[in-house]
């Protein structure tokens, strides 16, 4: 599983976790389609988002302008999660590559609207680190 479809997954697997509050392990295996398996990646940006959770949300009420968190669509809330955890914690992952893969994730799902959002979002959180 390359990247791209493992940040597909994980945004699949948090938006299941925040509406039914299932298990982590659990999201993932009922995001996966069949023959396919899980990866060393996928598995540490879905349990390094829900471990921070707290403190990126934090950084995310300080960052959403005229609006409460929730307030935030599910999809771009977990895709906005997923991203900063990324930026704060996956050192080998370029800053631009996130920025890019949580844009295309937020058209994918919610079109140029929430591309435009996410993107927002994320130049703030990024000038405020």
């Amino acid at each position: 599983m390359n990247r791209r479809l493992a940040r597909l997954r994980a945004v699949q697997a948090l938006f299941q976790i925040d509406l039914t509050g299932s298990q982590w392990q659990e999201a993932i295996e009922s995001t996966l389609d069949e023959n396919e398996e899980t990866s060393p990646f996928l598995e540490k940006i879905v349990q390094g988002t829900l471990e921070h959770k707290a403190e990126i949300d934090s950084i995310l009420k300080k960052n959403i302008e005229n609006w409460s968190l929730e307030r935030v669509g599910n999809v771009d809330r977990a895709i906005l999660r997923m991203a900063i955890h990324e930026i704060l914690y996956i050192e080998d992952i370029p800053k631009n590559v996130t920025f890019n893969e949580a844009i295309e994730l937020g058209k994918a799902f919610g079109g140029e609207e929430s591309g435009r959002f996410i993107n927002g979002v994320l130049s703030n959180v990024v000038e405020q680190i």
